[in-house]
């Protein structure tokens, strides 16, 4: 395959999406809402996908405008069958399909003393299983139109490293981050590159409960910990997110992109003096 050269392109050229498809799971909130917003901000045509179907319709009303084509599908990623489905409708009602963000995410927070096999079983079946399968459609169908793309699998700083009662996570955001280097490699022979975004702690719905439990004082020591001195939100992340979709990382793939505030550098110490 002939890879295009960006060398002689404009900054504006790089950035741009327009003409190219981007399907994003878990897109009804969060980081996968804020990340179709900056997609769609960019020129591209996008595919919302989420199991709840009433946050899905709101986002997909927030996202429409003049000039932007936003589509919504109703899909739990952990139904293989279901996966299969978007990949069919993304590549009937979408432009060249040409980004494909794996946002969607459960939490199931425990001791793993304690944890079920069905509390790890559904965590594995969205965080893991259902990410290996949206990557299996992604990269079927981008192999095949033969123009290559991006995936961009979002993880967390806890694939990295250990976290107590978050076993089934953090193992899943392991497996995600082995999956997409594994996944780099196989389909750099089709220009398709596999990127993961690794977040520190969100304002996001999701974890509205754990950012609840921490109290002012919890959050207090928390941004004391990060250079950044505070906690990420969503658009954070959209933002390295539309970075990784578009061709300005067109030399970037099977890498990490930390948007971490500094987290796993240690300690802000600097602070503390």
């Amino acid at each position: 395959m002939a890879f295009p050269d960006p060398s002689q392109r404009s900054l504006a050229e790089l950035w741009s999406l327009k003409g190219r498809g981007a399907v994003v799971t878990g897109a009804a909130a969060g980081i996968g809402r804020a990340s179709a917003r900056r997609l769609a901000e960019a020129g591209a045509s996008v595919l919302l996908v989420d199991r709840d179907a009433r946050a899905l319709e709101s986002a997909a009303a927030q996202l429409a405008g003049p000039g932007r084509q936003v589509e919504a599908e109703v899909a739990d990623v952990a139904d293989p069958a279901a996966v299969a489905r978007v990949a069919g409708l993304a590549r009937r009602r979408l432009p060249w399909v040409h980004t494909w963000v794996n946002s969607a995410v459960t939490y199931d927070f425990g001791r793993a003393t304690e944890l079920s096999d069905q509390d790890w079983d559904r965590s594995m079946a969205t965080n893991l299983r259902g990410v290996f399968a949206c990557c299996r459609e992604a990269g079927r169908l981008m192999a095949e139109l033969g123009r290559g793309g991006v995936i961009v699998n979002v993880t967390s700083t806890e694939a990295h490293r250990g976290m107590p009662r978050t076993a089934a996570y953090v193992a899943a955001k392991h497996g995600v981050l082995g999956l997409s280097r594994s996944l780099a490699i196989e389909l750099g022979r089709y220009d398709v590159r596999v990127l993961t975004v690794a977040p520190t702690l969100t304002e996001t719905e999701g974890m509205a409960s754990t950012l609840s439990a921490m109290g002012e004082e919890g959050r207090q020591r928390w941004c004391d910990r990060l250079p950044a001195a505070r906690i990420a939100v969503p658009d954070d992340v959209a933002r390295v997110v539309l970075f990784a979709a578009s061709d300005m990382s067109a030399m970037m793939t099977g890498s990490v992109l930390m948007v971490d505030g500094g987290e796993m550098v240690g300690v802000n110490r600097m602070r503390l003096l």
